[in-house]
């Protein structure tokens, strides 16, 4: 059903609407006596969920009794980022999410389901895996709320998403990440109906119908003038999603005529502090790169490579080297084998060859990121160059050069029009 409804492509959303509309749709859903929100973490901090947590909180009020981060493989806010994104929300409501251990599997998505939507290329069972507070904790009412943008591995993110990745474990995370790549992540990006998203609306659909679960997603576009909030839509099946993705196609996915010879990107140090997160930057232009160009990534917040130990580990033994040689490096080393996400994200982060990708880190070495096969120029001196508070969003000419300015991947989906089509 669908609480509640408001979209457009040149919609603007305030403070006071988002609350209002929240408001418009609990008060449908009738009184609760224990409610659960599920937001995302600081990585996803321009979805307005930090804001929307807070008016479920003012709404509901002690009822409100947990707030459980979708953490998925992320790190666990620190006070000072859970204050900067959900306010005066008090911090004892904030769980931690493990994705290690925290767990109960609500059922298993069967092999030969997954055989078909993988086109043949993988022979295995999906769990259907969530934080046991979500079964144990007694709710009538579970909100899940997060930002619809286009993705690299399901497509498009959120909905159950939030649920099956943002709280689930280890085995569902590393094998709906190697289902994405193996897949093929330029099929999947900006599409919502996809391989990834068919094994969660399976799980969704037979093993988590009891769960009151309610779904809160924003639509934002980034503009020159900062975040805009183009929609927002509640409900508790798949129509807010579709509606959501809908909008989210129209105002988050630049389709360009030509192919970018030279992309900079700049990554929010508040947001981007390992390539885990920051490879973004390769996954959202990619489909835009020409063949030989060069993408430039600012990263003064690059402190690491995986926001997980034994990820970073992987990465930094195997580096970014491309799909034929992950898939063998999985086959050959049961390190990897054990976690598919990181040879997932290995595939996602590399170029193919195809095009060149500069990393410009605040706190890595040069060693350190020529190691995994990027290039490394000096941080400094690009910042001059490319200065992000004089470049405005999209084309610029810097000293007779043309460049495309993103400044900030997450937002976004970039493509070359041809190169989607086909």
């Amino acid at each position: 059903m669908l609480y509640y409804s408001r979209g457009h492509q040149d919609d603007n959303l305030t403070a006071d609407d988002l609350k209002s509309g929240l408001n418009e749709a609990l008060n449908i859903l009738g009184k609760r006596q224990k409610v659960l929100a599920i937001p995302p973490d600081i990585t996803r901090y321009y979805s307005r969920a930090g804001e929307l947590t807070r008016y479920a909180w003012q709404y509901y009020g002690d009822k409100l009794t947990d707030i459980l981060p979708a953490l998925g493989t992320h790190y666990s806010m620190t006070e000072k980022e859970m204050e900067r994104m959900f306010g005066d929300v008090p911090q004892t409501l904030f769980q931690k999410h493990d994705w290690r251990k925290d767990l109960v599997t609500l059922g298993r998505v069967p092999a030969d389901f997954l055989r078909q939507i993988s086109e043949g290329k993988l022979d295995y069972d999906w769990p259907a895996q969530v934080n046991k507070l979500l079964v144990e904790g007694g709710f009538d009412l579970i909100l899940s709320i997060g930002q619809v943008v286009p993705h690299e591995v399901i497509g498009m993110a959120n909905y159950n998403k939030n649920i099956f990745v943002g709280t689930g474990g280890a085995e569902g995370i590393n094998k709906s990440h190697f289902l994405g790549a193996v897949y093929g992540m330029e099929r999947i990006m900006g599409r919502a109906d996809t391989p990834v998203r068919k094994v969660l609306n399976y799980a969704s659909d037979h093993f988590a119908k009891n769960l009151p679960i309610v779904y809160v997603l924003t639509v934002i576009a980034a503009t020159d003038k900062g975040q805009v909030t183009r929609g927002l839509f509640i409900g508790d099946d798949n129509e807010c999603f579709a509606k959501a993705a809908e909008l989210s196609l129209k105002v988050n996915f630049k389709m360009l005529d030509n192919p970018l010879k030279k992309v900079v990107v700049y990554l929010d140090p508040h947001e981007f502090k390992s390539t885990w997160l920051g490879n973004k930057s390769i996954y959202r232009t990619r489909m835009a790169m020409a063949d030989d160009g060069e993408l430039i990534v600012l990263a003064p917040g690059l402190k690491e490579f995986g926001e997980d130990t034994e990820i970073d580990r992987l990465i930094r033994k195997y580096g970014y080297v491309g799909t034929p040689k992950v898939l063998q490096l999985v086959k050959d080393n049961e390190d990897l084998q054990n976690n598919l996400s990181a040879a997932a994200h290995l595939i996602h982060g590399s170029s193919e060859g195809r095009f060149g990708i500069t990393y410009c880190p605040g706190h890595i070495s040069k060693k350190e990121i020529e190691s995994v096969n990027f290039k490394y120029a000096d941080l400094a001196s690009m910042m001059k160059k490319y200065n992000p508070e004089k470049l405005t969003e999209g084309f610029n000419n810097i000293d007779g050069e043309e460049i495309y300015y993103i400044s900030n991947p997450g937002m976004g989906l970039w493509s070359w029009r041809q190169r989607f089509n086909s």
